[in-house]
């Protein structure tokens, strides 16, 4: 295949934020395999942040699908539409990853008027029918990387590397600095705890992550952190109440930048299987991620299994969630957490 044709490449992963950082290798296979591409990114408008963060990737298409959805009710809604289709075949884009797997996003791949566009296989909603090739999941593989790297080699990307670097303003590091200092924290002397999640059934009880906190402190001398939306102050709240630490508050004051700046500078992280909690983990800040229904062999850290606490993580086949009770999240103990985090540690 005579892959130097390639110029103009559109990636199109519009959410979740968990799931484009996923994706974010992607990215950085393409910057080192088609070095003179112009690498274009279609994503929702709040995620737009983390994208900018990331190196290799040239402009951004920002779908507003709040909008975007209502384009038949509305006439913003159609207007918005219009816009979108219009930078998308203005792109003159030669090759289209479609990535999301859904019918909105086919037909976003459509607009374009590209002749070559790639989709999974697996995709949903009849969204095969706007690509132009398919790609089927490769025998014997779990992890959604895995996936992407059989796209790569379908389009004849020589490189298919497993991370991608992120890096943020120097404004945005100085205000994270900030923040920490008003709350007596310093570089690499402190836990984050990231204890939200739009599922409960992802969200560990708030007792497991103040004893947590409680140990690793403790040992360490640190204090802790944690970090989330403004939503997430409850979780947070819980978690104060069952700490016998000082835990800094920070939920609703962080911009993404400034998120991954925190990650940057932690001594360690706890989370849920979230988007911030898989931002840290491209950080390479010593990282825990506490998985409960959802299958960490298939959408958590890429063969990183000291970062993930979880039961019997790598005996669940290739099944997105499991209804089995034995993975119920609550059966993630606080020592499991700490010993993988201390292995990371010491």
């Amino acid at each position: 295949m005579n892959t130097t044709r390639y110029r103009n490449i559109l990636i199109i992963k519009p959410s979740a934020l968990g799931d484009i950082v996923h994706a974010l290798p992607v990215l950085s296979s393409l910057r080192a395999s088609f070095p003179q591409a112009r690498l274009t990114w279609m994503v929702r408008r709040e995620f737009a942040p983390l994208l900018r963060c990331a190196e290799g990737l040239d402009n951004i298409i920002l779908f507003d699908r709040k909008q975007i959805s209502g384009w038949y009710r509305s006439v913003s809604g159609f207007a918005a539409l219009c816009d979108a289709r219009k930078q998308l075949k203005a792109g003159q884009f030669d090759l289209v990853l479609d990535l999301q797997g859904l019918l909105r996003s086919a037909l976003f791949a459509w607009m374009t008027g590209c002749a070559e566009r790639v989709g999974m296989k697996e995709a949903r909603e009849c969204a095969n029918l706007f690509h132009t090739r398919v790609v089927d999941r490769p025998a014997g593989t779990v992890h959604l990387l895995d996936y992407y790297h059989a796209i790569l080699e379908q389009v004849g990307a020589a490189e298919r590397l497993t991370e991608c670097a992120l890096s943020v303003p120097q404004s945005d590091e100085d205000s994270s600095r900030q923040k920490l200092r008003h709350n007596g924290l310093g570089s690499k002397q402190f836990l984050v705890l990231v204890p939200g999640s739009a599922h409960a059934s992802k969200c560990w009880p708030p007792q497991r992550f103040a004893a947590a906190a409680e140990t690793l402190c403790g040992q360490f001398g640190w204090g802790a952190a944690a970090v989330g939306t403004a939503g997430d102050k409850p979780a947070i709240e819980a978690i104060r109440r069952y700490s016998s630490i000082p835990i800094a508050d920070l939920a609703g004051q962080t911009s993404i930048p400034e998120l991954i700046a925190l990650f940057q500078l932690a001594g360690a992280v706890i989370s849920n299987d979230t988007g911030p909690g898989h931002i840290a983990l491209t950080t390479r800040t010593p990282t825990v991620l506490v998985f409960g229904p959802t299958n960490p062999l298939r959408l958590g850290p890429y063969r990183r299994p000291e970062c993930i606490a979880a039961v019997e993580p790598d005996k669940r086949g290739y099944a997105v969630k499991s209804s089995n009770p034995a993975y119920c999240i609550g059966q993630v103990s606080e020592k499991m957490v700490c010993d993988k985090l201390l292995r990371q540690l010491t």
